[in-house]
């Protein structure tokens, strides 16, 4: 094998969507996904992938030091795509220890593993990233994040993302440890935890319920594809300049509002109703603490030194994941129920 890369949070959203791209696109690539499979992790993202002779999964714990240093050493591990985090603002509200423990201890555990495995031996080594937009916290109604942009985290989870992505530049200034670290905006796509905005508005569309929008819905986010973040990580995983940061935005910003308005149509069309109908079930629901009024991400940095662009439009990647949740109710629906754990442990209990 050329590489040995561990993906930390292989079994969640963005993860799985960037193992089941490197897996199948590098044959010559060992992935290692480590995942400790709490409530959003689900290796049924990965059905595509699972019986490569290339990728292993490892159940364990990124703030736990033997499990991480096991793994070092087990498969000698020269590179890393730190994605494993809480990333939910609103359960970090109510239980922000979690997100200090993961995002923050998680973190420094990984950097400790790399500096004494790697052992200041540092060619062809590579620990890689994964932050989101929320670190800078919020924008008026113009200009965008750039990578020079001053953090100004507003919540529990930003808090802990910008405190991780610190502590990743401080062991590339302190240590020399090569890194690189990429800030994202919101992504939408397939196997997305059904807590996040598009999954759970497509869910309570399907079943008539309620569909809780802040405040009014003003708040403005940009959304990404999942797939062009996956490019994009794959892009600047071989490209990046070491001690780098890219940002990774899909150019494409939505009041939430309007995109629950224009996701209830294509709803409309998909399930045979009524134009209409589903924009019945809108409800307003009390505004979020802390609630950041607009993120918008500069990607030019990327896109111009690096030669990524988002390639699927935003009708084009909603279209996409509507119909994958609907070919998908029964992956949704044990989701609902936490049933999908069970896949675990049909699949590894004997193993």
């Amino acid at each position: 094998m050329k590489r040995t890369i561990l993906i930390t949070g292989g079994a969640g959203f963005i993860g799985s969507n960037l193992i089941n791209l490197l897996a199948s696109r590098y044959s010559s690539y060992r992935i290692v996904n480590f995942d400790a499979l709490t409530y959003a992790g689900n290796l049924e993202n990965l059905k595509a992938v699972e019986n490569l002779p290339n990728y292993i999964f490892v159940k364990g714990d990124i703030t736990n030091a033997d499990e991480v240093d096991a793994v070092f050493a087990k498969y000698t591990i020269d590179s890393v795509i730190h994605l494993a985090a809480e990333s939910h603002v609103d359960r970090s509200i109510t239980n922000p220890l979690s997100f200090i423990n993961t995002n923050i201890i998680g973190t420094v555990t990984l950097l400790n593993a790399a500096r004494k495995f790697w052992n200041g031996d540092f060619n062809g080594k590579l620990f890689y990233h994964i932050s989101t937009d929320e670190v800078y916290g919020s924008l008026g109604d113009e200009g965008l994040f750039v990578e020079t942009t001053a953090y100004d985290p507003r919540s529990p989870y930003s808090a802990s993302k910008a405190s991780s992505d610190h502590l990743v530049r401080a062991y590339h200034h302190t240590y020399k440890l090569p890194v690189v670290i990429s800030n994202c905006s919101n992504n939408y796509g397939p196997n997305q935890f059904p807590e996040k905005l598009i999954p759970l508005a497509i869910s309570n569309i399907k079943n008539n319920r309620p569909i809780p929008v802040y405040g009014k819905g003003e708040n403005v986010r940009d959304w990404l594809f999942v797939k062009d973040h996956a490019e994009a990580i794959d892009t600047i995983f071989h490209n990046g300049k070491i001690g780098h940061t890219y940002n990774i935005g899909g150019s494409n910003e939505w009041k939430n509002i309007d995109l629950i308005r224009l996701l209830c149509q294509i709803m409309d069309r998909k399930l045979g109703r009524e134009n209409g109908d589903s924009e019945k079930l809108i409800t307003f629901v009390s505004d979020r603490a802390g609630h950041d009024l607009r993120y918008a991400i500069d990607s030019s940095k990327l896109q111009n030194e690096l030669g990524w662009a988002p390639s699927v439009s935003f009708n084009e990647g909603l279209e996409e994941t509507v119909e994958w949740y609907l070919a998908n109710t029964e992956w949704l629906d044990r989701i609902l129920t936490g049933n999908y754990q069970n896949y675990y442990k049909e699949m590894y209990s004997n193993r």
